[in-house]
């Protein structure tokens, strides 16, 4: 089963920019979907972010504009690009794939806080 690990989080004052990366153990060549969600305190996981197999991608109204979801399929890695940050944008951030044939890996999560 492929495994998926996160990394690039962090803190960052309000209007600065991160990139996270979801590095897969195996290939990704068989996934259906990618996406980023995150999870701040007290609330509800929220998908922020998905990257289809046909190659569009989706964002969630909130960071449209500012977040770049992309992939390298050399690396077999996830890129989320995040700039303009703000306070909101605070949350544990995971990555997931949902395969072709079924299933979904998610990864551990990597924090970004952003200080105003």
């Amino acid at each position: 089963q492929v495994q998926l690990a996160e990394s690039g989080g962090g803190l960052v004052q309000t209007g600065g920019s991160l990139r996270l990366s979801c590095a897969a153990s195996g290939s990704t060549s068989g996934f259906y979907t990618m996406n980023w969600h995150r999870q701040a305190p007290g609330k509800q996981r929220e998908l922020v972010a998905t990257l289809t197999r046909r190659g569009s991608t989706n964002y969630a109204d909130s960071v449209k504009g500012r977040f770049t979801i992309s992939r390298d399929n050399a690396k077999n890695t996830l890129y989320l690009q995040m700039n303009s940050l703000k306070p909101e944008d605070t949350a544990v951030y995971f990555c997931n794939v949902d395969w072709l044939v079924g299933g979904r890996s998610w990864g551990q999560g990597t924090q970004v806080t952003v200080s105003s």
